[in-house]
Order: C-alpha cells, then structure tokens, then sequence
C-alpha cells in the first residue's frame, strides 16, 4: 500500500500532535510553568548547562526572554545562574535537583493522563497509536 504524502497530510498530523501535547498538559498539574519554562527545564536536562543565548535559540525566544524565564525559574529554585570564569558577563544555567524532581513529576503526570486516553481507545486504535512511536521518534531526530 503506498500512502502519499501531502502538504495537508502532514498539516493535519502536525496539528493532530500538537492538540495532544496541549491537551494532555492543560490536564495535567505543572506548579504554574509556562510552556516556555518547560522547555528551558526539558533542555537542560537533555543537553546539560547552558548559557543564556544558547537556550533562547534552543526555545525559540528572544534573548531578553530566556533571560526572564531563567531569572523566574532560579527564584523558584528550579536552576541555578552561575557566571562564567572565563567571561564575566556571560551567565549559564544549570538544573537543580528540585527542577530535575519538578519535570519528573510533571512528565508523570502527562504520562498518566495519555495513558488513560490509550487506555480508552479500542485494542486496534491503541495497537496502532503505539507502534506510531518509533516513526515519531525518527521524524522527531530526521
């Protein structure tokens, strides 16, 4: 069977993807994140310290932003800003284990709420929707 691939095959699959993060984090009990906040945890755990600039490319925000969202996340105690040796001026952040704890729980908590949705859909859906994983996962790093 040859499946073709149109511009509003792959607009209808983006957007049926993107729906279901949303949903699933509008359910689920982040302790007040904003979505930009997330992704500044989820790649400091993924890819390690880093400074301001490099986490505003990585989020797609503007410098001044990551800025604000790091300065948010240290009061919160979930990074922590450290100034770098070799240049004064430039800062990068770091996760703490709070903030390792805090996207744990949350990425639990989102685990659970796809879970029961899998869980509501018939054998052959929920079959379906789990073997989709991998080809996701090679579209996600392609």
């Amino acid at each position: 069977m040859t499946v073709e691939t149109t511009n509003d095959a792959a607009l209808d699959l983006l957007l049926a993807v993107h729906n279901l993060v949303r949903s699933v984090r509008r359910r689920s009990a982040s302790p007040g994140l904003s979505p930009t906040q997330l992704l500044v945890l989820v790649n400091l755990i993924d890819t390690g310290p880093m400074r301001i600039g490099e986490l505003a490319g990585r989020v797609s925000c503007s410098q001044p932003t990551a800025t604000t969202v790091a300065t948010s996340l240290e009061t919160a105690g979930l990074v922590r800003r450290v100034p770098e040796t070799s240049d004064g001026r430039a800062i990068t952040v770091h996760i703490t284990e709070a903030g390792r704890k805090t996207m744990l729980t949350i990425a639990q908590e989102q685990a659970q709420q796809l879970r029961q949705r899998l869980d509501a859909l018939d054998p052959a859906d929920r079959e379906v929707a789990l073997a989709a994983v991998p080809v996701l996962w090679r579209l996600v790093n392609g």
